[in-house]
C-alpha cells in the first residue's frame, strides 16, 4: 500500500514512517523541504518542495494516486484547504494531525472521549485546529472526502522531554536547573493528572487507522494508557538523572500572568491545555486498533530521552539564560510576598 506523508520527519510522524517501512512494508512518500531527511529509513521516497506553491506540487506528483495521504504540518485552515485542493480524487484516505487540547477547556468531566466538546478559548492554536477539523469534516458531508481525524495528546520521543513549564527552547534549561540542585516550578500543586505517549507506541494507533474503512469520516484520540500527575511527570525525570527534586509549585494562573509578556505563552499552553486535569478514553480506537498499548511507561521512555539528550549536546542542550533568569524572579518574588504577609 502507498502512503504520502506532509512532513514525515517530526516527534509522530517520524515513528509512524519507521514502523510503515521497517514493520509493516509500505511504499512510503514524504513531501518536506528535506531538511532532516537523516531521520528516515532507507526505501522512503522525498519529493522536496514547498507544499504551499500548489503548481510545483502537482508537477512533482503527476498522476500518482495514494491509499493514504497524511498531514502532520497543517496548523490553520488555509492548509487544510490546500491540501483538499491538492489531493481530493487522488488518495482513498486523509488523515489529519489535530490536538487534544481542542477540546472543551475545562470540560464537564476529566474522562475524555472523541464525543467531548470541541472548544478552547484560551489558545488560538487549539482554535485552529478546531477550525480545521470543522472544514474537512464539512467536505467529508458534502462530497465525502475521505477524512480521517486524529488527536494527539503529549507525544515525546529521544529528542525531547515532556514537561510543562518551559521556555522557548524546550525542555534542557529545566534539566540544567535539576542538574544543578536548583528548584523547578511546576504549575498548579502538581497534583492533576495528565498522559504523556511514546512515539513508538502513538505509531501503532495511527498505522491501524491507515487504509481501515472504518476510520473514514471519524475522529479518534491517541495517547498511551499511563496517567501521571505532574508532580510524578518531574519526580520520575529527576529520578532518570540521579537527583533530588526541588519542586516549586505556582498557579497557573500566576505563571500566565507574569509569563505570557515574556512570550512564554503560558495561558494557552497551561490554561488552555496542561493544567486541566485529564485522562483519555481510547475504547474507540482500540476497536480498530487491538495491538495499542503502553510498552514504553514513562519511566522507560524518559530514560531513552535523557540518553539521547544528554550525549548530544549540540542537538540537543541549547542554553536558555532568559528563562532561567525568569525562573529565579519568580520564585524570589513569591518568596518575598511570603515573608511580607
Amino acid at each position: 500500500m502507498k502512503a504520502l506523508f506532509i512532513g514525515g520527519t517530526g516527534t509522530i510522524s517520524a515513528a509512524i514512517v519507521r514502523r510503515l517501512v521497517n514493520e509493516l512494508g509500505w511504499d512510503v512518500t514524504l513531501i518536506n523541504r528535506g531538511s532532516r531527511s537523516h531521520v528516515t529509513p532507507p526505501g522512503v521516497h522525498q519529493i522536496t518542495v514547498d507544499i504551499n506553491d500548489e503548481a510545483a506540487v502537482l508537477r512533482a506528483l503527476g498522476d500518482a494516486t495514494f491509499d493514504v495521504v497524511g498531514e502532520f504540518v497543517g496548523f490553520v485552515p488555509a492548509q487544510v484547504e490546500r491540501d483538499w485542493r491538492l489531493f481530493r480524487g487522488r488518495t482513498a484516505q486523509y488523515i489529519y494531525i489535530s490536538s487534544a487540547s481542542a477540546y472543551h477547556k475545562p470540560a464537564a468531566s476529566h474522562i475524555l472521549t472523541e464525543g467531548t466538546a470541541l472548544a478552547n478559548p484560551y489558545w488560538e492554536y487549539s482554535r485552529n485546529k478546531i477550525a480545521c477539523e470543522e472544514f474537512l469534516m464539512g467536505k467529508y458531508r458534502e462530497e465525502g472526502f475521505p477524512v480521517t481525524i486524529v488527536r494527539p495528546s503529549h507525544t515525546y520521543d529521544e529528542r525531547n522531554v515532556p514537561l510543562a513549564v518551559h521556555g522557548k527552547n524546550g525542555s534542557w534549561q529545566v534539566i540544567a536547573r535539576m542538574l544543578a540542585g536548583k528548584p523547578v516550578i511546576i504549575h498548579g500543586d502538581g497534583s492533576s493528572l495528565w498522559h504523556v505517549t511514546f512515539n513508538r507506541d502513538f505509531a501503532v494507533g495511527y498505522t491501524a487507522l491507515m487504509g481501515n474503512r472504518h476510520a473514514i469520516g471519524e475522529a479518534f484520540q491517541i495517547t498511551g494508557d499511563e496517567v501521571l500527575t505532574w508532580d510524578q511527570i518531574y519526580q520520575t525525570i529527576a529520578d532518570a538523572l540521579g537527583v533530588p527534586l526541588h519542586a516549586y509549585h505556582v498557579s497557573s494562573e500566576f505563571l500566565a500572568a507574569v509569563g505570557d509578556k515574556y512570550g512564554l505563552e503560558f495561558t494557552g499552553n497551561l490554561i488552555g491545555d496542561k493544567a486541566v486535569c485529564v485522562s483519555f478514553d481510547n475504547r474507540k480506537l482500540k476497536r480498530l486498533a487491538p495491538d495499542m498499548r503502553t510498552t514504553v511507561p514513562f519511566h522507560v521512555g524518559v530514560r531513552i530521552a535523557l540518553d539521547y539528550v544528554l550525549s548530544h549536546p549540540e542537538e540537543c542542550q541549547k542554553p536558555d539564560p532568559e528563562f532561567d533568569a525568569w525562573c529565579d524572579r519568580v520564585i524570589a518574588a513569591l518568596e518575598k510576598a511570603k515573608e511580607a504577609i
